[in-house]
Order: C-alpha cells, then structure tokens, then sequence
C-alpha cells in the first residue's frame, strides 16, 4: 500500500447506510441543480458530518482526489456555504457547512439570482430596447419579450421584498400557504 492510499484510508470518516444514501442522492441531485457531482456530494458530507472535516477526510471518505477536492470546496466557499474553521494545535484547514438550512437556502437563492436572473434580466431589457427601434416585422418579438421582461421583472420584485424577510417571519410566512391561497381566492372573488 502507497503512502498516499494508507494516508486516504486512514482519512476516511465512517458513514453510516443513511449518511451515504443521503450523500450519493444529494451529488445526483447536483446537475439538475447546476452543481457539479462532487461539489454536492462535499457539500452533503458536510453538512451532516457532527465536526468539521479536513480536506483529507473529505477525499477519503467520498473516494475522490484531493485535487477536485480543493477545486470543489473553493466553489463551495464561493457559494458562501462552506467555511474555513481551525482547530486549537492544528495548522491543518477543516471545513464546515453552514447548518441554517434557511439562511443557507436564502444564500444560494441571491447566489443563483446574482449568476442566472440578473444576466438574464439585462439580455432581456436590451433585446426589448433594440426591438423599440426595430421594424414592424419583429412586434411579434417585441410583444413576446416585453411580456417575459414584464414577468421576470416581477419575479425579481417579488424576490427583493422575501430576501428582506427575517429568517422568523419567513418561517411563518411560508407555514401561511394554505390561508394565503384562501386569502387571495377572498381578494380575487370580490
């Protein structure tokens, strides 16, 4: 056995049946969500591990190498989800998830409005401007656009107003889905 393959063995932290059912679904669940495999599966490793992790345990323990490691864990401090946290006498990094699944979720939702609705919004309000002082041919377009322009315009006033939320109020309103549907059929049926 290579120096490296027993210093990886010895790294691995134990998982239980859960831990890796919960670990192997979270990765697949990264490209439906954008995420690459590993970059998820770490992030789940983390975010159920009870202490922080070093980069070490993290490749033994997921079998992958410490490299992509690296890369996904920067990605992952990126995102703002993951952490540096040292350990009294250690000069090693461990690694740790944020553990607010609500204050993670509202992290990764301005994170993906940042990368994916802003850039989009811009495409959209210049593509509607160059179709202002653009031939009648293209009022199809233009009517097409303005209307997606209109409703991402929206989505992304409603967003603003959530994200000011706290993380209290949130909860609460959130737990409200079934009385605000009661409330709007009220408003509606007047």
């Amino acid at each position: 056995m290579s120096l490296q393959t027993e210093l990886t063995a010895t790294a691995a932290v134990p998982l239980s049946a859960a831990a890796r059912k919960f670990i192997v679904h979270w990765g697949e669940m990264g490209s439906p969500w954008g995420v690459n495999r590993t970059v998820a599966q770490i992030h789940a490793l983390l975010y159920i591990a009870p202490r922080p992790l070093t980069a070490e345990e993290i490749a033994g323990t997921l079998s992958v190498a410490r490299s992509n490691v690296s890369t996904s864990l920067r990605e992952l401090q990126g995102w703002g989800i993951v952490r540096v946290a040292h350990v009294l006498g250690d000069r090693r990094d461990y690694f740790e998830s944020m553990r607010d699944v609500w204050e993670m979720f509202r992290i990764i939702l301005e994170e993906r409005k940042r990368r994916e609705v802003d850039p989009t919004l811009a495409v959209l309000r210049e593509c509607v401007a160059l179709l202002d002082r653009a031939r009648p041919a293209d009022a199809e377009a233009k009517q097409r656009l303005s209307e997606l322009l209109e409703f991402m315009e929206t989505m992304d006033s409603a967003y603003r107003e959530f994200r000011t939320l706290s993380i209290a109020d949130l909860r609460r309103f959130l737990k409200l889905r079934g009385g605000m549907r009661k409330v709007a059929g009220l408003i509606l049926s007047r």
